[in-house]
């Protein structure tokens, strides 16, 4: 049995939603990009989201963390709206989910452990110091050598890069993990080795994993479920096999077309 799906059983159906979105509407300016969107995320689960170009992936991400307030519908946060006003201890809720962005987004000017520590020295009380050194775990944490943390991400590989962006994301301890695209740009073997780590982490550390990706491969070594976006909603959220066989045009060539069918024969022989 592969770790996703051992983990799918675990999980199970009667998991809690940690994320809650419901009747999400995207629009930008004469641009509808979601209309109803509804979408659960179970405690304890990776939940990956796919769709075609343009259905709205990322919009969907940058809505559930904060960063884009939808135009009608709400998210709930550990039963807790986000964008609901004035929300008492909202601040200290979004504390508990940790980013990552497509390019990494880490400062350019700063070194990998000031990028790091600089979430611990804004958001606890810890000293500079004290931040640092937790920052430094952190960065190991993240499968990076320890001297990687005084280089400046110029001086990074791009499969260094996204661990470094990775160990800033799991900076104040979160609970929730989204990534944008993790494994874009990297070459089979990084990426491969990215996923495993994804794997350990969330079993190590107890997280809840929401990425978004286009890696088919990704999806069959570590996704317990699979959400695909189409015609501005949510068209299903289920495991693997039950969104493969869905009756949808996308669908079938995404799963089925030549790269679909290699990534389900490498999960068949691994298993």
């Amino acid at each position: 049995m592969s770790a996703a799906k051992a983990n799918a059983h675990r999980v199970g159906s009667h998991a809690e939603p940690v994320i809650q979105a419901r009747g999400i509407c995207n629009r930008f300016g004469k641009q509808t990009v979601h209309e109803g969107l509804n979408l659960d995320v179970l405690r304890g689960e990776v939940l990956a989201v796919v769709g075609g170009s343009g259905t709205g992936k990322s919009v969907l991400l940058r809505t559930l963390i904060g960063l884009n307030r939808p135009s009608a519908g709400s998210v709930r946060l550990f039963g807790q709206d986000i964008y609901a006003s004035q929300a008492a201890g909202s601040a200290s809720l979004l504390r508990r989910i940790g980013v990552l962005f497509q390019q990494g987004a880490l400062f350019s000017s700063m070194t990998v452990l000031e990028n790091v520590a600089l979430p611990l020295i804004e958001h606890t009380r810890l000293s500079s110091d004290e931040a640092q050194r937790l920052a430094a775990l952190k960065i190991l944490l993240a499968g990076l050598p320890a001297d990687a943390g005084g280089k400046l991400p110029s001086e990074l590989s791009g499969g260094m890069v996204k661990r470094a962006a990775l160990a800033r994301a799991l900076a104040l301890d979160p609970d929730i993990l989204f990534l944008d695209e993790p494994t874009a740009g990297l070459d089979p073997i990084g990426a491969a080795a990215f996923d495993q780590l994804i794997l350990t982490l969330r079993g190590a550390l107890g997280l809840t994993v929401f990425l978004v990706t286009h890696d088919l491969d990704t999806l069959y070594a570590i996704v317990d479920r699979v959400a695909v976006l189409a015609n501005r909603r949510v068209l299903v959220n289920d495991c693997l096999e039950a969104v493969a066989a869905t009756e949808n045009e996308w669908i079938k060539e995404y799963f089925h077309g030549p790269r679909g069918r290699a990534a389900q024969t490498a999960r068949n022989c691994e298993s």
